[in-house]
């Protein structure tokens, strides 16, 4: 692995980039003390606030705080041109693709996907072949991870298409920065983005099917506190004005769905759920869920309520085929892709898979279905052991699995006892895609691998956050 680039540079010798000048100067001029002492106001800010996640598979089942680090990541308003073209890009690419995949199979008929790609993928969902959603949005809230190499390199690392989250932590760190740090931000000139709340309530509404009411009845479907995100569920649904519902709030009845309130049943048009889909509809999918609506299903197809996002887009998500994403934009589009994909082994495949475990100790391999970290291997941190293990499950299930390359993801200064030393960084923008467009929030989640050397940046693994600026707005 090359050495990775910074994205201050020059630190803490030489000159800084251009866009990290503001911040290398305020730096340089508070005293180590002060950003230890802002640092603790953070956490004891969050924690008050209730800022919290839970770890599937944690024994002691406590929550935790995500770790903010106080020194903002920044990025140029000319760089973000280039981004969020790429993400508008692609977006609309998978929006597309779905379309695609659940009507006519335009894209497997020419060859550009293989069949098996999607028929054996357990996130192809057979119930809601043939059926267009309301305004034939799939994808209406897309999070791209995005990993930056080189001054002028930014690559996708994926997509999330289903239920992406993490947008309350971008808005949460831009609060405590405007709180800790006012004239540092002022001085900077960095894009807003308070206005995310607004533009997802924009977008949920503009996708509510047609009827008589003037104004369509939205709610937040959480599966309840015990999920890791539901701080998030909870922050939006405050921020929105609408309300937050668990399964048991709702049912169906003559193909509506409806809320029970205090004074009686009320009318639902749009359901933003944090459910996946196994979970939404026991009489369709998994029968032992307690935590949908039985009948959610049928009034989906009947387009009587709109599901933010789509059933079946996790077919999209998919790792493996996230590999075929530039062709699956070239297919779409006619153009070649703005933002690049990091190459990728698809281990389904006889010489794919004899190149991988050729080099396990130099690649990362990653379960196509995996988040949050788990699952994977990154060889050259691995034991001998590990990749001797993980020789043994790629042989057993290689359709499971796809590697990479170990990039030299790019480094922000942190602040870490005290000192400010690099750690690697990625990136998660916010793509809303309503009736009336797309649309991206300047910035997003950057996540920060707050071990010395590790490019795991997940929460769920011991990462932290960033506050994120697109500067010179």
């Amino acid at each position: 692995m090359s050495t990775p680039f910074d994205e201050m540079d020059g630190w803490p010798d030489g000159e800084p980039r251009e866009a990290y000048a503001q911040v290398r100067a305020w730096l340089e001029a508070a005293p180590s003390e002060l950003l230890q002492t802002r640092r603790a106001q953070a956490e004891l800010l969050f924690r008050r606030t209730g800022i919290t996640f839970n770890v599937y598979g944690d024994p002691g089942g406590s929550e935790r705080l995500i770790p903010f680090d106080i020194v903002p990541r920044v990025i140029t308003a000319a760089e973000w041109t280039r981004i969020e073209r790429g993400l508008v890009q692609r977006v609309e690419a998978l929006n597309a693709l779905l379309g695609d995949l659940y009507g006519a199979q335009e894209i497997l008929k020419a060859g550009i996907i293989p069949e098996e790609l999607v028929r054996l993928n357990p996130q192809h969902q057979l119930a809601v072949m043939g059926h267009k959603p309301t305004k034939g949005v799939f994808v209406h809230v897309a999070g791209v991870d995005l990993v930056r190499t080189g001054p002028d390199d930014f690559y996708v690392l994926e997509d999330n298409a289903r239920t992406p989250s993490g947008v309350s932590y971008m808005l949460e760190n831009r609060e405590m920065m405007l709180r800790l740090f006012p004239d540092l931000v002022a001085r900077a000139n960095v894009a807003p983005v308070e206005t995310y709340t607004d533009l997802l309530l924009e977008t949920l509404r503009s996708v509510a099917p047609s009827g008589p009411e003037t104004e369509p009845t939205i709610v937040v479907l959480t599966p309840g506190p015990y999920n890791s995100a539901f701080y998030e569920h909870s922050f939006l649904a405050d921020k929105m004005g609408v309300e937050l519902v668990e399964g048991a709030d709702l049912f169906v009845r003559d193909n509506l769905v409806y809320m029970r309130t205090t004074e009686g049943a009320k009318r639902v048009h749009v359901i933003y759920r944090r459910i996946d889909d196994a979970f939404l509809d026991p009489l369709f999918f998994r029968p032992d869920s307690t935590l949908g609506v039985p009948g959610l299903l049928s009034a989906y197809l009947a387009g009587n309520v709109a599901l933010a996002n789509a059933v079946g887009t996790g077919v999209a998500d998919d790792k493996a085929m996230y590999s075929y994403m530039p062709e699956v934009i070239r297919f779409y589009t006619g153009q070649d892709p703005i933002l690049g994909n990091v190459p990728t082994w698809r281990c389904r495949e006889p010489d794919h898979l004899a190149y991988v475990l050729d080099h396990l100790p130099e690649l990362v391999v990653k379960e196509v279905d995996g988040s949050g970290g788990y699952g994977m291997l990154v060889g050259p941190h691995a034991s001998r052991a590990q990749i001797e293990e993980f020789a043994g499950k790629l042989r057993a299930d290689p359709q499971g699995f796809i590697a990479q390359p170990t990039l030299a993801l790019s480094t922000c200064p942190t602040l870490h006892e005290g000192r400010l030393e690099p750690r690697h960084v990625d990136l998660r923008p916010f793509v809303l895609t309503g009736a009336d467009g797309v649309k991206v929030t300047p910035g997003g989640l950057t996540r920060v691998a707050l071990t010395r050397g590790s490019l795991v940046v997940n929460s769920s693994q011991g990462g932290g956050t960033k506050d994120t600026w697109v500067a010179g707005c």
